[in-house]
């Protein structure tokens, strides 16, 4: 029969200290600066504060890849077309090109009738018959980079100035947007020039008066 650890119910043969260095517990903990080692326990994720009603699915990746915004044939560069929705609804402008966005490149130009180098959908635009001559104008500077608008970084006001009600700078136009803008229309009038009455009609708000049928016009 294997001798027995202890002595009576509760009461054991070795001390406390007699077990703790007859396992070696002393070197551990002196290999370890002075301390057991300690297993690190995985970081937990913070569980949300609410959770849903409901079920709620996981969004998948969408995989469909988008087409090229197929250009209606009635909308060739250089074709006159009439804005139908935005600020300038109304104005005649003149097509430039399509950008890789699928939005239309026009502009009025500004000199004739103040509508800047700017993107529409070719949904809200209708199509006449009338064309400008652009072969002379240089538009592949005009991508849609060009219109990315900068990020603004906003200063943390202090207590003081919570309560001031400044007025707020307007926004100005970049410089370099300025010429480009004063080329394009330099080599577009001379285009729109060259035709009688062309500039006049660019310049003409397109509109409707009552009795007017806009299905039966021909533009």
């Amino acid at each position: 029969m294997a001798p027995t650890s202890k002595l009576s119910l509760g009461l054991k043969k070795a001390s406390r200290s007699h077990l703790y260095h007859r396992r070696g517990l002393w070197a551990i903990k002196a290999k370890h600066g002075g301390s057991f080692p300690k297993a690190e326990k995985p970081a937990a994720a913070a569980q949300p504060k609410f959770y849903p009603a409901d079920d709620v699915k996981p969004r998948t990746p969408s995989t469909r890849k988008p087409k090229p915004t197929k250009l209606r044939s009635s909308i060739t560069p250089g074709t006159v077309l009439i804005l139908l929705a935005g600020r300038f609804m109304g104005k005649r402008v003149v097509f430039l090109k399509q950008l890789k966005s699928g939005l239309l490149l026009v502009t009025g130009p500004f000199k004739i009738n103040g509508v800047p180098i700017r993107r529409v959908n070719q949904t809200y635009v209708i199509a006449t018959s009338t064309k400008v001559d652009i072969s002379g104008v240089n538009v592949e500077k005009f991508d849609d980079k060009y219109f990315a608008r900068g990020k603004k970084k906003k200063a943390k006001k202090t207590e003081g100035e919570l309560f001031e009600t400044e007025k707020e700078a307007t926004k100005d136009l970049p410089q370099f947007k300025k010429d480009d803008q004063k080329t394009l229309d330099a080599e577009l009038v001379k285009a729109i020039e060259a035709v009688p009455d062309l500039k006049t009609y660019l310049g003409a708000r397109f509109s409707l008066r009552d009795g007017d049928k806009p299905h039966e016009m021909v533009f």
